[in-house]
């Protein structure tokens, strides 16, 4: 399964990168130049997303209340973290604990170096020590995997899409809209259309990164089914937390937690496009397959 997800991520930043190809070349053509709108975007875009880049750790952890800890501190916390990235060959992380009102997790930093694994306070009083590392395991396999890394290039192709598009109505505005009126709407039509497809895939990424973490995070601690237990009482939970009265804003950062913040939405097809995270359902029906597989039944 681990190769399924890897050639679906593949597969969309290829789609991607076609996407962002072709619309560089609309814009360019409309400047009388096909690269000229192309190399500006893809310079401000990138400066834009490296600041993000090597400064999302501090701002996630600074936005989501979080203080790290020492063995000392949270003994039971730290001590798992700790067997994990042993048992994965990876450095010790930062541990720390999120103050928000939810059971949740996170991990974060650009690479297995930088990174840190963050639990929330409910999390660790609502889950056995088995689901806990399931869930850790799970934040540690996106250190491995270095999703932050992909969701990152994700994010900046995103964006690029998106302002190479605007670009492409302005350099029709100024390049004659009046004379050629076909091209400014396509544009037009273009500056809509393509941020909302870039967005898609971004989020296909996304989900498609969270089913990896939760096989490896599986494969990692060989119970599976431990880690699908506490998604089921992390979504509960997160409904529970999120019907209360608060100030906490979950949607800011709902992409870099292990479950949704908002806990139970309506389901449909539509949705389920705009998820950050695949369904609880999808994502224990799978943990169960690879359940099969580890216990051979």
């Amino acid at each position: 399964m681990k190769t399924l997800w890897r050639l679906k991520t593949a597969a969309m930043f290829a789609f991607m990168t076609g996407l962002l190809v072709a619309i560089g070349i609309a814009v360019g053509y409309m400047l009388n130049n096909i690269w000229l709108g192309f190399y500006v975007m893809l310079a401000l875009s990138i400066g834009i997303n490296i600041f993000s880049y090597f400064k999302s750790k501090q701002l996630a952890l600074k936005a989501n209340k979080v203080h790290l800890i020492t063995r000392e501190e949270e003994p039971r916390l730290y001590g798992i973290v700790e067997s994990l990235a042993d048992r994965a060959g990876l450095p010790m992380p930062e541990v720390g604990i999120s103050e928000v009102p939810m059971p949740n997790a996170f991990a974060t930093g650009r690479s297995p170096k930088d990174a840190a694994v963050v639990a929330t306070r409910p999390l660790l009083d609502l889950l056995t020590d088995e689901e806990l590392e399931g869930v850790m395991a799970h934040e540690m396999s996106h250190v491995k995997n270095r999703d932050i890394l992909v969701m990152s290039l994700a994010s900046v192709m995103a964006s690029m899409i998106s302002f190479v598009t605007r670009m492409g109505v302005y350099a029709a505005i100024l390049n004659g809209g009046n004379r050629n009126p076909a091209g400014l709407i396509i544009m037009i039509v273009a500056d809509i259309a393509a941020p909302i497809a870039a967005a898609l895939i971004q989020l296909g990424v996304s989900r498609s990164r969270e089913y990896l973490a939760d096989e490896s995070g599986g494969r990692l601690t060989g119970r599976p089914m431990a880690l699908a237990d506490a998604l089921m009482k992390l979504e509960r939970g997160c409904t529970v937390a999120a019907s209360a009265s608060g100030s906490y804003d979950r949607d800011a950062y709902s992409s870099v937690w292990i479950t949704n913040p908002t806990g139970t939405k309506i389901k449909s097809t539509l949705s389920g496009l705009f998820r950050t995270h695949p369904s609880t359902e999808d994502r224990i029906a799978k943990l169960r397959e690879l359940d099969r597989e580890l216990n051979g039944y």
